[in-house]
């Protein structure tokens, strides 16, 4: 799948299409989208238009940043496709609206958010784990949300099933600032899967 054409590099963010009861989850999102341009990135993101994913969104828009969304027809409905936020590709599938936010990143990141938003944020660091990317894959952890699962992965190292080396594809972040300011530093683990995936790679 081609990459479409970019006015800058774009940061990939996870997170809910559904605003929080705790506002500071709200804010976190937008502050997030204004650290995204101030750091000179866009944004590739779901599309939609409501909840954690619209803030995000208009918040890179409003700072003057670019913005491209990546909408499976199907979830039009649920999660609201706003063009007028930005550019908008059209898809038949979950794989493809993920196939492309992976091609079009130079980075992600993970605010809160339900189900899909775990499931995105652990595929895009098992990708990192088995070499088919060496991407920055930073999570913002607003007020504890993923301290959960910060512990639950080092339980993973604890009982042997994760090395350390590969539980720290992620990193954690407490701000949207720290996070921005992370992908510069970030260097991906040595010691993961040396893997080829030169033919039909998904990224």
């Amino acid at each position: 799948m081609a990459t479409p054409n970019n006015k800058s590099e774009l940061v990939c963010v996870f997170c809910a299409s559904h605003d929080s009861e705790d506002n500071s989850h709200n804010e976190a999102a937008e502050a997030l989208g204004r650290e995204i341009t101030k750091a000179g990135y866009g944004l590739v993101y779901g599309g939609g238009g409501k909840g954690l994913m619209g803030r995000v969104a208009n918040s890179v828009k409003n700072s003057g940043g670019d913005v491209l969304g990546i909408m499976p027809r199907a979830l039009t409905s649920v999660e609201g496709c706003d063009i007028n936020i930005g550019r908008v590709v059209m898809v038949d599938s979950m794989h493809e609206r993920k196939t492309m936010m992976s091609e079009s990143a130079a980075a992600f990141i993970a605010l809160p958010g339900g189900l899909g938003t775990l499931e995105e944020l652990l595929e895009i660091s098992t990708w990192s784990l088995l070499s088919i990317h060496s991407k920055p894959v930073i999570v913002v952890n607003t007020n504890g949300y993923y301290s959960a699962l910060g512990d639950l992965l080092d339980k993973a190292v604890e009982s042997g099933f994760m090395k350390q080396e590969n539980r720290d594809i992620l990193k954690f972040c407490d701000t949207p600032e720290e996070a921005v300011a992370a992908i510069k530093n970030y260097s991906a683990p040595s010691k993961r899967f040396d893997l080829n995936w030169s033919s039909g790679a998904p990224m």
